[in-house]
């Protein structure tokens, strides 16, 4: 998601407009032209990843802290969701998104207290807790996924008043609505006081206390933003994507994905984590496709699925000795050379 930004004569710039195409498009022809297939396991996940990813950004790129929990989060807001909806009976499903995140943000913002003393590493570390006490509990209390024995949950259906979203067309339009509102609203946060002390602490924490920049509040509430994001993401997976769940879909490989995704787009741009998100999701499905069909009488599925998490892996570490910024500088790069050269003005 782009910066929307304005020229000085008021009119919206280039970028913004293709954007705004680019949403237009997302509505109004991909949900009547695209495949179930194309809706359902490319498209609905990569909008929950990059909301997830949104998030992360929020508290890594933006505010400088570290964190390898997110997928506890995206556990929190998907059980949170699914347990009030099953004990409270009449629960609208948009309040019930907004719960479930807010459940999210305040595990978060205890998680986070830490943050307050560690930094670096060792609050990454910390982060982990997050990431292990939640699986726990989710596997050794029966109620969070109301005494199945396995832990699996199945999702409701998506229903606001007497609309039901079953089809994947309709999963994906309500994913993309809650995705592209949550994103404008991060957007005006980052752009607001609150995101400018996120950065002051991310660039230098003791100078923004000097400033009058308060710690505290800045740092949790960066923590408690970042979790409702992702805990409203974990929402989207369970509820519009999978549709089932279990806690072992909540593991570390999960935050170290979600790392990747915000690493390999660019850190503190909401654009790079939508890029990063498409990388992820559609590349691996890239690398199935051609390693099956040139390799695939001579190696098992085993071997090929192997094969695509070196090659994955080699990519990334090559891209980010070439480009640490990610993939959004290369995007700003190629913006920048097809973009017609602005005519100096004349004084009047």
């Amino acid at each position: 998601m782009a910066h929307l930004a304005r020229t000085k004569t008021g009119r919206p710039t280039a970028e913004t407009l293709w954007i705004g195409i680019g949403i237009v498009v997302a509505y109004g022809v991909v949900p009547f032209a695209g495949s179930d297939y194309l809706l359902d396991a490319v498209l609905t996940p990569f909008l929950v990843l990059a909301l997830a990813a949104v998030g992360l950004n929020v508290l890594t790129g933006y505010a400088g802290q570290v964190s390898l929990g997110s997928a506890a989060f995206l556990a929190v807001g998907a059980y949170a969701a699914y347990n009030l909806h099953l004990r409270v009976p009449g629960l609208p499903l948009l309040l019930d998104l907004v719960l479930a995140g807010g459940i999210a943000a305040a595990i978060g913002i205890v998680f986070g207290l830490p943050s307050l003393r560690l930094r670096g590493f060792y609050l990454a570390v910390s982060t982990l807790a997050a990431q292990f006490f939640v699986q726990w509990a989710l596997t050794k209390f029966g109620w969070f996924s109301n005494d199945n024995p396995s832990g699996v949950i199945d999702a409701p259906v998506l229903r606001i008043g007497s609309v039901s979203f079953t089809t994947a067309a309709e999963r994906y339009v309500f994913s993309l609505t809650i995705v592209v509102v949550l994103t404008l609203l991060t957007l005006l946060l980052l752009r607001s006081q609150s995101g400018r002390n996120f950065i002051a602490v991310r660039d230098h924490e003791i100078a923004a206390k000097v400033v009058g920049v308060p710690l505290l509040r800045t740092k949790l509430l960066a923590f408690g933003m970042s979790s409702f994001l992702i805990g409203v993401a974990g929402v989207l997976w369970a509820f519009a994507y999978l549709r089932t769940v279990e806690p072992a879909g909540f593991n570390l490989d999960r935050s170290f994905q979600i790392l990747f995704i915000i690493i390999i787009g660019g850190l503190a741009s909401l654009r790079g984590s939508f890029i990063g998100a498409a990388f992820i999701v559609v590349f691996p499905l890239l690398l199935s496709r051609i390693g099956a069909a040139l390799l695939g009488r001579v190696f098992d599925s085993g071997v090929l699925e192997m094969s695509q998490h070196i090659v994955i892996g080699a990519l990334i570490i090559v891209f980010l000795i070439a480009e640490p910024r990610g993939l959004i500088a290369l995007w700003d790069r190629a913006w920048s050379a097809v973009r017609p050269a602005r005519r100096p003005t004349i004084p009047t």
